[in-house]
């Protein structure tokens, strides 16, 4: 595929190519040892793009891609945080990463044109946050899709309180508390991919949407679906049952009590449970309490208590424990403070999700995000 070619990265590694082909701008990710995982240079250069061809009328929609069969983007590159020993040096690398990041996950989920993501591979936690806001999803047969956030000490950020929320019934609390990995019908059923198109037909889908005239949202929509294949069952809808019976109790215990009760009955409850269980007592409460007071709050709430959220959760022990464990020593044995959901400080949960605005620590600006 031949185009206009810029590059939007830095000196070193071009992380972040760009072109505009015919009507399409394409933005490809190309950090491959990293599995595209996002630095803070790369949150720019996807920004500035989005920012100039929202801004181009030649420029009718936006394709987001890998240049990598084995991950679409495996999230934020939080290691580069959790490395760092002390609490306020991980607090400044926060308001940087963090601010960014989440500002571009809202002008993706506010632009009035397509946006389209084709995701083959891993995706994870911030991979999800610069695709699921945009319109058209696109997801290959090879797609493994997730927010294990808390096993790292950290909680579902980039909005998921507000795309998680829209999964059906009570799918997405489990989803954020859980992590389960969503396959290809389960990302379809959840609402987290809008089409299937096999990976081998991605190419020519793009080249049909390069030589359309005229790529407005229906169009888009007409040219992905003539590629789209048919999918199996989700084990997601199979089991919505017992997942909003679980996972729609009013009150954290009472769903994990519903949930011991499933889980000695059910190895697939099972799992769950046990995953909840070895995550840290922390960020369980505290994406509890964001699921469920986030339900019908808007994009920009979400993301600016996001925002307040995740430094106060990088400062945390914690967080650097997970980050240690899970992505450092791979020993996967982090050691919690404190140790076990009973024992979490009901105070210590509310102060992390104190609205901005009501704190002098971090202050609302520290975050500009748009609320036109």
């Amino acid at each position: 595929m031949t185009g206009d070619f810029t590059l939007f990265a830095n000196e070193i590694e071009d992380y972040v190519l760009t072109e505009r082909v015919g009507h399409l701008g394409i933005i490809t990710l190309n950090r491959p040892r990293a599995l595209n995982a996002l630095n803070v240079e790369m949150v720019r250069s996807i920004a500035r793009a989005i920012e100039q061809w929202d801004g181009e009328c030649e420029v009718d929609a936006i394709l987001l891609r890998s240049g990598s069969s084995r991950a679409f983007c495996a999230g934020g590159d939080v290691r580069a945080i959790g490395i760092l020993s002390n609490s306020n040096a991980r607090i400044a690398m926060g308001r940087e990463f963090f601010g960014e990041e989440f500002a571009l996950n809202q002008r993706i989920n506010r632009l009035k044109k397509p946006f389209i993501s084709l995701i083959d591979g891993v995706a994870m936690g911030g991979g999800l946050g610069i695709s699921l806001h945009g319109s058209h999803r696109v997801v290959s047969e090879n797609v493994k899709m997730g927010m294990p956030e808390n096993l790292i000490g950290y909680f579902p950020d980039v909005g998921a309180t507000w795309f998680l929320n829209r999964c059906p019934g009570h799918l997405g609390r489990f989803l954020a508390l859980t992590g389960t990995n969503s396959q290809t019908e389960d990302a379809i059923f959840s609402g987290f991919a809008t089409h299937h198109v096999p990976a081998s037909s991605f190419q020519s889908l793009e080249s049909d949407l390069v030589a359309d005239s005229r790529l407005n949202h229906g169009a888009v929509d007409s040219i992905i679906r003539r590629h789209c294949a048919p999918i199996k069952a989700s084990a997601f809808e199979e089991k919505m049952d017992q997942i909003n019976e679980i996972f729609g109790q009013d009150t954290f215990e009472a769903m994990l009590c519903t949930l011991e009760k499933a889980a000695a009955a059910c190895a697939w409850f099972a799992t769950a449970h046990e995953t909840i269980m070895r995550s840290a007592p922390t960020s369980i409460h505290v994406t509890w309490k964001r699921m469920v007071e986030g339900r019908n709050q808007s994009i920009e709430t979400i993301l600016r208590d996001d925002y307040r959220v995740a430094l106060g959760m990088v400062a945390r022990e914690d967080f650097a424990e997970g980050i240690r464990a899970v992505l450092v020593d791979k020993d996967h044995a982090p050691k919690w403070k404190p140790g076990n959901l009973f024992d979490v400080n009901e105070n210590g949960v509310e102060a992390l999700l104190k609205p901005l605005g009501e704190t002098t620590d971090i202050a609302a600006e520290d975050l500009q995000l748009n609320t036109a």
